[in-house]
């Protein structure tokens, strides 16, 4: 039986009287996409942002590759290897692709002129982005060095997942990847997405996007009035039941994975 690489227990939020995570659970598998559905307000983005280090709960247990974790920030989850990608993308439009991929863990020259002057490494970065955009089928951004503004919005997605794969080293977290793009662009960050678990990177995918969620997950996890309600194997369920389990219309009782 193989063990989970990302485990949370009984987890609690309450903000006032609003409880947003109510004894919630939560299980990634070593190298597998894991689909996170729920309707508005059941508490997905609370689950994420509690395993991201975004918010601290109140009460329940995270286990990273077997270790309990307990993440004061955001920061101090991605320092142990958690990597997410949020809706917004958190990208610097005017910085260049290379200072998006490197901002707030840039490189300093070897020697005497990084550690005492503190210059960047600026041909190191670049090779490295240039690297990591051309593993992930990215590389028609011509110019490594271009203002993220001038890129379209997939090619945008493509950077923060880029930098997400560079430096998550254990999980991947990706928050509706695909809600602001076209069906061209969408299919790329689908793309990426199976690329990046390719490489051996389990990939959390919170979507309200169905067929995107059917096409990739290899498991769906259902979140319901702040807990998860059941998980899913795609291959064994139809999207309706899906919905239908996920609006509350259905029972779990027969198709839990």
């Amino acid at each position: 039986m193989t063990n989970p690489i990302l485990q949370a227990r009984g987890l609690v939020k309450r903000y006032g009287r609003v409880t947003a995570l109510d004894n919630a659970d939560f299980d990634l598998m070593p190298g597998e996409i894991l689909a996170v559905i729920g309707d508005n307000g059941a508490g997905k983005s609370s689950l994420i942002k509690a395993i991201s280090g975004a918010v601290i709960p109140d009460e329940g247990r995270i286990t990273l590759e077997g270790q309990e974790v307990s993440y004061s920030s955001p920061l101090h989850a991605r320092e142990a290897g958690i990597e997410c990608v949020y809706q917004t993308l958190a990208l610097s439009p005017a910085l260049s692709i290379t200072d998006n991929m490197f901002v707030g863990r840039e490189l300093k020259k070897p020697g005497f002129m990084g550690k005492y002057m503190g210059m960047l490494d600026r041909k190191a970065m670049e090779d490295f982005a240039r690297a990591k955009l051309s593993e992930l089928g990215l590389m028609t951004i011509q110019n490594i060095n271009q203002a993220v503004e001038t890129l379209s919005g997939g090619q945008r997605q493509g950077v923060a997942v880029a930098r997400a794969a560079a430096f998550g080293s254990k999980v991947i977290i990706l928050d509706e990847p695909t809600a602001a793009l076209g069906v061209k662009e969408s299919r790329k960050v689908l793309e990426l997405i199976q690329d990046v678990r390719s490489r051996g990177t389990p990939v959390v995918l919170i979507s309200h996007n169905m067929p995107h969620v059917f096409e990739v997950a290899d498991r769906i996890h259902i979140h319901r009035l702040g807990k998860r309600l059941t998980v899913v194997d795609p291959k064994e369920v139809s999207m309706s039941d899906a919905v239908a389990l996920m609006t509350g219309a259905m029972q779990p009782d027969a198709v839990a994975a």
